[in-house]
């Protein structure tokens, strides 16, 4: 990112997942805790697919309001427009 990549390049530039994390720890403490589907408050759709790939399911996706201002204006326009985010 400080030569000038966004989010997702500097990540595919470094050898990295576009998003490496695991969801499947919060499914597995949401199956030991009997809770078998959750409200979801995220804008992030592969939060949403990790849940359900472990068998959670997600009865509703909450978007969260984000506003954007002068330092995070270009990482919230990546996140919606490389990897989904509804923002």
């Amino acid at each position: 990112q400080d030569q000038g990549f966004d989010t997702v390049d500097a990540n595919i530039r470094l050898g990295f997942a576009i998003d490496a994390r695991d969801f499947s720890v919060a499914a597995q403490m949401l199956k030991l805790l009997a809770i078998p589907r959750v409200r979801l408050l995220t804008n992030n759709p592969a939060k949403v697919a990790g849940l359900e790939a472990e068998g959670i399911g997600v009865a509703e996706r909450l978007p969260l309001a984000i506003a954007a201002n002068p330092h995070n204006a270009h990482y919230l326009d990546t996140k919606r427009d490389r990897t989904g985010h509804q923002l």
